[in-house]
């Protein structure tokens, strides 16, 4: 097997698959635009108008539907676990910081989805690829009766095999004039159960893993998959007490052109991350 199929998924440690896309803009197949006919004023300015009406009527809609469970009290202790859209309530998602990570979230089933959220970029990023950052994570975020052993099964998890597929030493560290990319880019959250002292959030993501640099043998790829996280109410905060992960829902890929190595590992230090809020 050759070493582009024996690609090593940085979260599960299973094989998976890169896809190569072709090149040149696809977009040219659809022929030049065509030239537009002249408008009448009249006729301007009555689009000009149903436009406004429209947008006004949107914005109307939004600022309606976006807070419904502020209108109804009964729906943050028992929340809809069927699907619900992915929406800042105004609450401030996190009070404090750890080490750079989110923490302090409400008492709340929208606080548990926002910490679920964080804590996946957190788990998802390139601080896990070096047992010292690991060990570091592991206890800012999971419960200290789960910390211990997480820590342990982590670092059987994250072997120099593993990181030997990725490009990188043994201590997680990429080659000289390589940059090594980890990040995970929260979809959407949902609750499939809550209480007021437990609660287990899946966080469907996206992510970046790979190697930018000249002759790259791991070119930066993207993956889907479902982070399910076991949370429970503990010193103030909501902390990890387990977590599973499965693969997609992925999407049909697009026919945009990949980038260069150079454009991906420009676009990684130039464009920072995000606080998710649900």
């Amino acid at each position: 097997m050759s070493h582009d199929d024996d690609y090593v998924d940085y979260a599960t440690s299973e094989p998976g698959t890169r896809t190569r896309f072709a090149e040149g803009d696809n977009d040219a197949r659809y022929g030049a635009p065509r030239r537009g006919g002249r408008v009448s004023p009249s006729r301007a300015m009555v689009t000009v108008v149903g436009v406004v009406v429209l947008l006004i009527a949107a914005i109307a809609f939004a600022n309606r539907g976006g807070n419904t469970q502020d209108d109804d009290p009964d729906t943050a202790a028992n929340p809809d676990t069927s699907t619900q859209p992915t929406a800042p309530t105004g609450d401030t998602p996190a009070k404090t910081a750890t080490n750079g990570i989110p923490t302090g979230f409400p008492h709340s089933a929208e606080g548990a989805q926002s910490a679920a959220a964080n804590y996946a970029v957190a788990l998802g990023g390139d601080q896990m690829f070096t047992p010292e950052g690991r060990h570091e994570l592991v206890d800012a975020l999971y419960t200290p009766e789960s910390a211990e052993k997480t820590k342990a099964g982590m670092d059987a998890a994250y072997s120099e095999d593993l990181l030997a597929n990725l490009g990188l030493d043994a201590e997680g560290e990429p080659p000289s004039g390589m940059t090594f990319i980890s990040r995970t880019v929260p979809i959407g959250t949902t609750v499939k159960a809550y209480e007021d002292g437990a609660a287990t959030v899946a966080v469907w993501y996206t992510g970046l893993i790979g190697l930018a640099g000249p002759d790259s043998d791991v070119p930066v790829r993207t993956t889907w998959h479902t982070w399910t996280f076991e949370l429970q109410w503990s010193d103030g905060d909501w902390k990890i007490a387990a977590d599973s992960q499965k693969r997609g829902p992925a999407p049909v890929p697009g026919d945009v052109p990949a980038a260069t190595d150079e454009q991906i590992e420009d676009a990684v230090e130039q464009f920072g991350g995000f606080t998710y809020a649900r």
